[in-house]
């Protein structure tokens, strides 16, 4: 399993971006958390900028589809997509992914 990180300029974006990589089976879940202010360095200058983090749960086998459907349908030029691969995962958890991934 993996949690892939990636933020949205708002929460109706990340809503609607959420909402298509579940309904497109890229994901068995999507979680947003609340607003965050994020800093970061783009086009030779350090901004700040206030963000909503999405927390994507999918299977190893869909991050190449996942990461093109994001860059697909963000508003940003250049996306955070970040994968970190879980050590453990409840057995059930796992279970009930596969099962809609599959």
């Amino acid at each position: 399993m993996l949690i892939i990180f990636t933020t949205a300029p708002n929460v109706e974006e990340a809503e609607t971006l959420a909402m298509k990589i579940v309904e497109a089976k890229l994901a068995a879940c999507v979680q947003i958390l609340p607003q965050m202010k994020s800093f970061y360095f783009w086009e030779n200058a350090v901004h700040a900028d206030s963000e909503h983090l999405l927390l994507v749960k999918t299977l190893e086998a869909n991050y190449d589809a996942l990461e093109a459907f994001i860059k697909a349908n963000h508003s940003y030029e250049n996306p955070e997509i970040v994968a970190v691969a879980s050590e453990k995962v409840s057995g059930d958890y796992l279970k009930w992914m596969k099962s809609y991934l599959d």
